[in-house]
């Protein structure tokens, strides 16, 4: 018989009785391994979803949109003749009661006849769109036009479907709650009101259409059958080569939602690995543990003549059968809860997940699982391999220590190495994933050092004089102490729960604290010039106004950096948002408020000649560029070359104007435009200002900033929500690991427990050491993981997204007592059980 055979056989009639002892290995597996293969077969669906739904996403073939303007004639006859094109008008707006005395932000969606060339529109009550947004008998019967609402609209007017709303200088009549949008996801932009959506003839009525007012054109086409939209979008692109237009065809219908998608994957992805990391924790104890039990057997088989590779392939196999079951267990749980995230997910997602079995995402997930058991049995395995027979028989008490020999050390590194390989090759940040890798194995580390440094500061501190305590610090550095496995595994989910719980609550303290302070109560948008003085002067006789500031506003997209194409020109990939969309520009003789100068100099308040932009550090960074460049800026169709003439830093967290472009004086002054502004009023004093600013000037739109941060905080929490719930399946593994270690000392606390209650102690005594001993190890990994978690949470605000840095002690104190009731609840259970446990029979066995 072979030695492989033999070894087959072998581990085979040890696995028969039973997986007592591994039950902590297979939960580990299984939850590390379902979480990545969820999120992965998740984000397969939605993406695919994307891209199989692309042309109903977008809502054609094709979409071409601009801004302030539609299409010239010519342009129009173009389009209309590459097949059928569905046209929409999209802007910011203020709804009203017909009363006046309600309204709210909404984001106005004026569409054709034709609209949606693709997907379908689905309303409440059940109906048509086109019916629903014309009467049956004309516009101007049965109430005039239609319009279709979300229902957070009926919600904050206090309306119901039949009521006759104002918007602009026309009545609109709600006639269905809009639930489904189909080319909602093509949009991508950042929301702060609900959707109203009307037929395109009725905004002619509203005045809402100004000069210079931020209006959004775009232009659906559904091309003729075989027409190549790449081939399409060239000659488009030669036919107006000066159009200041984007065009997007259906394969790249949702360029935001699918990079938001494919981050928030990667980032779980990465939760799902720390929990299986931290897992692996609980797969090393678990290996170690079972070794430990079988230390007779291995003895046993060395001393009749059993060579070393044979002991390490039966264990081998065991742990590798054992792992195949857990993976198992977490593949079919990741490929079935996807069914029931997608019916969660359907409401909130903007597109449609294809949710289905992905084998790509199960294969990932099953090779993490296979490299992450390997990662933390090889060692172990090794090592038992290498410890002699009397040896064995003593490890239990007196721990052998020492390495496996090189080719086992070399195999755990490597499968290390190929594990953090994977984790880096299959992302789509690789940096990010890289760094998260750094990171955690410094995190593995400091914990490993830090278990370290406590266990010797256990045994340094002598033999106080009382009982209790001198047990429970004899525990803490004894031989198989569960030190170093307590530290590690719970410390790993309490550290990230540190760090998320500072960052959130940086996050909601600048919002809510530091911003509301000097805040400003309104933002007014497309203030048309002519209305510029009367709405001064009808703003600031409110009483309880003050502080009314305005500047001009334009809308522009950086094309040319220094002659190249800004596409090209850009030189970090993490400030691609510049190039988003059309950015925010004004000019100024005067330095803006809450901007510093960081390059270059301010032009003099006279200045009349070439034209110079100040740029924000954020531009600069992009392309790499200080004073001196040349920067193209499309302002209208009109591409205006500028000279870099300074680079600023400006605190936007303040919500004063301010923008990231702003030209010199001499050049925009002609330019068509509209003013924005900005006014702070008391509490009594904003509903005044707001039915005031509405009732005359119903063409401009009111941004009340209590609600813009209330929409802020509201995201901000449901973010921070996900981000814990994903951090909990960490503290679940680093849990699971506990109990993992607290039951692969029982028979240790068993034995401890008997010959204590043998010599004189009573239950309390000796439930008072372990228990002591438990809070000991639970406020020791409170501290570390508060410290480790601080220092990475300092480092994501201030060096990654470089905000201001407030250390909160709550969310530290709050970590220390969960850590020390978990650590205190299963050493109280383990305790508990060993108490139970008669002293006779241990004895007799002995």
């Amino acid at each position: 018989m072979t030695n492989l055979s033999l070894a087959i056989r072998l581990a085979r009639r040890e696995l028969r009785g039973g997986l007592k002892g591994f039950r902590i290995f297979l939960a580990c597996l299984t939850l590390g391994v379902a979480a990545i293969a969820a999120v992965q077969s998740v984000s397969g669906g939605i993406l695919d979803g994307l891209r199989s739904d692309g042309r109903a996403i977008l809502g054609g073939d094709v979409s071409v949109r601009q801004i302030y303007a539609p299409p010239t004639a010519e342009q129009r006859a173009f389009l209309d003749q590459s097949g059928r094109v569905s046209r929409s008008v999209e802007m910011r707006a203020m709804l009203r009661s017909d009363d006046d005395q309600r309204s709210t932000l909404i984001e106005l969606k004026a569409v054709d006849g034709l609209y949606p060339l693709y997907g379908e529109a689905t309303l409440r009550p059940p109906g048509d769109l086109q019916s629903a947004l014309t009467s049956k008998d004309g516009p101007n019967k049965d109430g005039g036009w239609g319009a279709v609402v979300e229902e957070s609209v009926l919600d904050r007017l206090n309306a119901k479907v039949g009521d006759q709303v104002r918007l602009g200088d026309g009545t609109v009549t709600i006639r269905g709650v809009l639930t489904r949008e189909p080319d909602r996801a093509a949009s991508g932009a950042f929301t702060l009101g609900p959707r109203l959506m009307v037929a395109l003839p009725a905004l002619e009525g509203t005045g809402l259409l100004q000069p210079g007012s931020i209006v959004y054109w775009t232009d659906k086409v559904a091309l003729k059958p075989g027409t190549d939209p790449a081939a399409w979008q060239a000659a488009l692109k030669a036919r107006f080569p000066d159009a200041g237009w984007r065009v997007r065809d259906f394969t790249n219908a949702s360029p935001q939602v699918e990079r938001f998608i494919e981050r928030m994957t990667l980032f779980l992805t990465l939760v799902g690995l720390t929990a299986l990391l931290v897992g692996g924790v609980g797969v090393g104890n678990a290996v170690r543990s079972h070794l430990d039990s079988r230390a007779r057997t291995v003895a046993t088989l060395k001393c009749l003549g059993a060579p070393g590779p044979l002991v390490f392939q039966v264990y081998l196999l065991q742990i590798l059968a054992l792992a195949a079951l857990g993976i198992l267990f977490g593949l079919v749980l990741g490929a079935v809860a996807p069914i029931g995230l997608g019916k969660l997910l359907e409401d909130l997602l903007p597109v449609s997940a294809r949710i289905g079995v992905y084998p790509g995402a199960l294969a990932l997930a099953a090779l993490y699982g296979v490299l992450t058991a390997l990662a933390f049995s090889l060692w172990p395995l090794g090592r038992a391999r290498e410890v002699p027979a009397a040896a064995q028989f003593r490890d239990v008490v007196a721990p052998a220590g020492g390495r496996p020999r090189a080719v086992y050390v070399l195999a755990t590194v490597l499968t290390v190495a190929a594990l953090a390989a994977l984790a880096i090759l299959t992302a789509q940040n690789r940096g990010f994933a890289a760094w998260f890798v750094g990171g955690s194995i410094a995190t593995f580390a400091a914990f490993r050092v830090a278990a370290w440094l406590v266990t010797k500061a256990a045994a340094a501190a002598g033999r106080p004089r009382r009982p209790g305590i001198r047990l429970a610090l004899s525990n803490l550095h004894r031989p198989g102490n569960p030190t170093g496995t307590v530290v590690l595994s719970l410390g790993l989910g309490l550290t990230v729960l540190v760090a998320i719980a500072l960052i959130e609550g940086n996050f909601s303290r600048r919002v809510n604290e530091t911003i509301p302070k000097d805040a400003p109560s309104f933002f007014f948008v497309d203030i048309q010039p002519d209305q510029f003085d009367p709405l001064k002067q009808l703003v600031t006789g409110v009483p309880g106004t003050r502080d009314f500031e305005a500047v001009p506003s334009l809308r522009g997209r950086i094309e040319t950096v220094n002659g190249k194409p800004a596409e090209q020109a850009l030189s970090n990939p993490d400030q691609a948002w510049v190039l988003s969309n059309d950015r925010g520009l004004t000019y100024s003789a005067k330095l803006p408020e809450h901007s510093e100068i960081v390059a270059g100099s301010w032009w003099a308040e006279d200045y009349t000649g070439p034209p110079l932009i100040s740029i924000h550090q954020n531009v600069a960074a992009a392309f790499g560029i200080g004073p001196g460049a040349k920067m193209g800026v499309n302002i209208l169709g009109r591409t205006i070359e500028a000279t870099v003439a300074n680079v600023r830093a400006a605190d936007f967290s303040t919500l004063a104007i301010n923008f990231t472009l702003v030209f010199a004086p001499g050049t925009l002054e002609k330019a068509p435009q509209t003013w924005i502004a900005t006014v702070r009023s008391t509490p009594a004093a904003e509903a005044e200002v707001q039915r005031a600013v509405l009732q005359r000037f119903p063409n401009v739109t009111l941004v009340r900033v209590k609600d813009a941060l209330d929409t802020v905080n509201g995201m901000l929490t449901n973010i921070g929500t996900a981000v814990r719930l994903t951090a909990g399946i960490t503290l679940a593994a680093g849990t699971l690991v506990l109990a993992g270690a607290v039951a692969a000392g029982h028979r240790r606390r068993v034995y401890d427990a008997v010959v204590l209650k043998v010599l004189g102690a009573t239950r309390g005594d000796v439930l008072k050491a372990f228990l002591l001993e438990y809070g000991l190890l639970g406020i020791l990994t409170a501290v570390i993981a508060g410290i480790i978690g601080t220092v990475t949470a300092w480092a994501v605000l201030t060096r990654l997204m470089h905000w201001e840095w407030t250390f909160i002690p709550s969310a530290v104190v709050t970590t220390a007592l969960l850590s020390t009731a978990i650590t205190l609840a299963f050493g109280f259970f383990g305790t508990w059980r060993a108490l139970g446990q008669p002293a006779a029979p241990l004895l007799r066995n002995e």
